[in-house]
């Protein structure tokens, strides 16, 4: 278990070189572990880390650390904070000037999205004022929406260095700003190559302000004997591609006798239950909700297959490289998931898993079945598909590069990042 560190009790040379502030919607929240255990393992290194989170986090399950991370994050969307707002601007009054002609110049879609950005610059100010004293030396956000913007007029407020990790919806669905954020920023941790090349293609930043850092995972000391379970783990949600999964688990014969496990919640559920039952399945087909992450992890370490039939929504939503296809990796399963390119990056069709084009669902019935009825093949994608997540994956390796991005950041602050 990780050890949940004081910020009051911080020995005197980490207060000298910095806590590194995490800036969140939600911080910590169960569908986004790989946020919290970033943090976590930062201060395994021997770097100190605080929580802030737009939001008062939700209920977290029974992990002892998880609660005690959340008792002590710093919530910046709250009634406190308003009504220390105005007190926090007549202190920076300057910052909120600059940060309302920067909503109006910044590559906004619309005017709503405008004024939102001179309400998170005016909560990042109220966020950074309550929060001098706290040693802070770098500001960190994920998700490239409003945990950015607020983090980005933290760091401005407290004249310290600022990056972020993009992800998914954040980048396709929720974006604003982009291009004004990447100007701003020391660096962006880029989850994959291709985040790294999407980013370019809006700012033609150069390679030190564009770090590969992974979401990463934890490499278990042992493989688990499989059963007769294809696992999904994920929010139910259009992009997943779980009704795919459903219909194609239903059409093909060799799953007989194998079952579906659903290790998520999400606005789809209701009508995935009933297309399971429609297809006479449900009684093959489990839903459990949200489940913690250990839970998920032991799901995930007992299966015959890990589907995850990824696609991009109606509404350009898509996923980068979801964490659950490392997690099963490293767990040594055999994988099935959507083609998208960024996990082209993850997986490696035919060698470390099978990859079936988004919305197919007669490819992706003839993969279900030849992982099905192989289980050599289950075998060895599984070996290959452990080695490759430990080399390229793994949790040590993406911190270090972390932690080489933020030293670097430290030693040599950007124009931009600061006023």
């Amino acid at each position: 278990m990780t050890q949940i560190i004081r910020r009051d009790n911080l020995p005197d040379t980490d207060k000298t070189s910095g806590v590194i502030l995490y800036v969140g919607s939600r911080l910590p929240a169960l569908s986004e572990t790989f946020v919290y255990r970033e943090m976590l393992g930062l201060r395994s290194l021997g770097r100190p880390t605080l929580a802030a989170s737009l939001h008062t986090p939700r209920r977290l399950g029974t992990d002892p650390a998880l609660a005690a991370l959340a008792a002590e994050t710093f919530v910046i969307y709250s009634f406190a904070n308003l009504l220390k707002l105005p007190k926090a601007l007549l202190r920076h009054p300057r910052q909120l000037v600059i940060a309302t002609g920067e909503a109006f110049r910044a590559d906004h879609p619309s005017l709503r999205s405008r004024c939102k950005h001179i309400v998170q610059a005016g909560m990042g100010i109220v966020a950074a004022h309550e929060l001098r004293g706290r040693h802070i030396g770098h500001v960190h956000a994920h998700m490239a929406n409003a945990p950015t913007m607020v983090a980005l007029y933290i760091a401005r407020t407290l004249e310290v260095p600022f990056s972020f990790t993009g992800h998914a919806a954040d980048l396709f669905v929720e974006r604003a700003a982009l291009a004004f954020k990447l100007q701003h920023t020391s660096f962006v941790a880029c989850i994959s190559r291709w985040h790294r090349d999407f980013y370019r293609s809006i700012v033609p930043l150069d390679a030190r302000r564009l770090p590969l850092v992974r979401c990463s995972v934890a490499i278990p000391d042992a493989v688990r004997e499989e059963r007769k379970i294809i696992v999904v783990v994920a929010r139910l949600i259009p992009k997943k591609g779980i009704d795919l999964l459903i219909r194609a688990f239903a059409a093909t014969e060799a799953l007989s006798g194998w079952t579906l496990q659903m290790l998520g919640d999400g606005p789809e559920r209701a009508g995935l239950e009933r297309r399971a039952q429609e297809l006479e399945v449900r009684d093959r087909v489990e839903f459990f909700g949200a489940r913690s992450h250990a839970e998920c992890l032991d799901a995930i370490a007992c299966a015959g297959i890990v589907a995850l039939p990824c696609r991009t929504a109606s509404n350009g939503d898509k996923d980068g490289i979801p964490v659950v296809l490392m997690e099963a990796m490293a767990a040594a399963r055999a994988l099935i998931a959507g083609d998208l390119p960024a996990i082209r990056e993850l997986i490696d069709d035919g060698e470390t898993g099978l990859l079936v084009p988004p919305d197919d669902e007669v490819r992706l019935g003839a993969a279900l079945a030849q992982l099905a009825s192989d289980p050599a093949l289950r075998v060895r994608l599984g070996a290959a598909a452990r080695s490759k997540v430990a080399t390229e994956f793994s949790d040590q390796i993406n911190w270090q590069r972390l932690t080489a991005a933020l030293d670097l950041a430290r030693a040599n602050p950007l124009a931009g990042s600061t006023t």
